[in-house]
């Protein structure tokens, strides 16, 4: 820019004696606050990955719980919350994408999006324990019981299970999924529609080459966010089929003539972490001998978000990486 005499104007960055006496305590008082909340955080870590990871071992990973869940390994624990995850992704991924699009692409700035996009965030706000209400009334009691009377099954749908503890979980983490999808595809730039809309592409043709490829990343983010979520959530599950021990893995067996292929019943009950953690602490005979297990699985629970996260960072980057080398390509 430039001045009245043609003279380029210099912007004059202000010097630490400039800011005022609040400026500077707030920023120090922040800092001060971050930096608590940090070494708080290293501590619980630390004191968790000291006491957690001397029990660490192949058969504790594999393992039945045994003598009162004071001995042995946290094997179904595993199995069960790894299951559940999975049914999870499976329900609320292609209804939280879909709902994205929807809302991004097709609906437009109306009322009623206005109104989707309130009851969206709205349900961020719930507290997870409403949720596990909401699943045993909607999913068990509505649902299920009504699948048992149309199919005639007895009670095989109407009970605490696998199968609704995901759709609750699923319900849980569908607006962390809706809300990183919608603002990965607010990222791809309305140019690159226009071009496509310009060589004679449909919408959802546009949709599906030119905005879904590149919104990839952050709806991937979004995803890994919402199973980090759901692993360590015990409220929802608590009384959707979570079990304090159970003798086999919630598995049935398809007979093939010379074998059997085992899959996995989603109308069993299941072990989970998070309340595997939970029994321990609160309802075991011993919580003092249980305290090494206790400690374990924490550790567990907390590699396994770990890994979640940073499986997302990597690929994110990947996906970018990619993205970026197309635009310059095409520039």
């Amino acid at each position: 820019m430039m001045d009245k005499n043609n003279s380029p104007l210099r912007y004059n960055t202000p010097k630490k004696w400039d800011y005022k006496l609040s400026d500077i305590l707030a920023v120090n008082g922040i800092r001060i606050i971050t930096g608590f909340l940090l070494l708080v955080m290293f501590f619980v870590i630390a004191k968790i990955f000291y006491e957690g990871s001397g029990i660490l071992s192949w058969e504790f990973l594999t393992e039945f719980p045994t003598n009162n869940m004071t001995e042995g390994g946290i094997g179904p624990a595993i199995f069960g919350t790894v299951t559940v995850l999975l049914l999870m992704i499976f329900f609320a991924v292609p209804i939280g994408v879909c709902a994205a699009i929807f809302i991004n692409e097709y609906a437009g700035n109306t009322l009623w999006t206005r109104i989707i996009l309130l009851s969206v965030n709205n349900l961020a706000g719930v507290p997870s324990i409403v949720f596990g209400l909401f699943g045993l009334g909607f999913f068990i009691l509505f649902i299920g019981r009504e699948l048992d009377e149309v199919l005639k099954t007895g009670l095989l749908f109407g009970q605490p299970a696998m199968l609704w503890a995901a759709a609750t979980l699923a319900v849980l983490v569908l607006p962390t999924i809706i809300v990183s999808t919608t603002e990965a595809l607010k990222s791809v730039p309305f140019s690159q529609r226009a071009a496509a809309y310009g060589l004679g592409a449909t919408k959802w043709q546009t949709i599906r080459d030119i905005v879904l490829p590149q919104a990839r990343p952050g709806i991937l983010t979004g995803i890994i966010l919402a199973v980090s979520r759901g692993a360590g959530e015990t409220a929802p599950v608590l009384f959707l089929g979570c079990a304090f021990f159970l003798p086999d893995l919630p598995l049935t067996y398809l007979d093939m003539g010379l074998f059997a292929i085992p899959l996995v019943n989603p109308t069993e009950q299941f072990m989970f972490l998070s309340y595997h953690i939970f029994i321990l602490a609160t309802q075991s005979t011993n919580p003092i001998l249980t305290k090494p297990i206790q400690y374990g699985t924490t550790l567990v629970l907390i590699i396994l978000i770990v890994l979640l996260n940073l499986t997302a960072v990597i690929f994110r980057y990947r996906f970018r990486r990619i993205i970026d080398e197309i635009r310059g390509n095409t520039n």
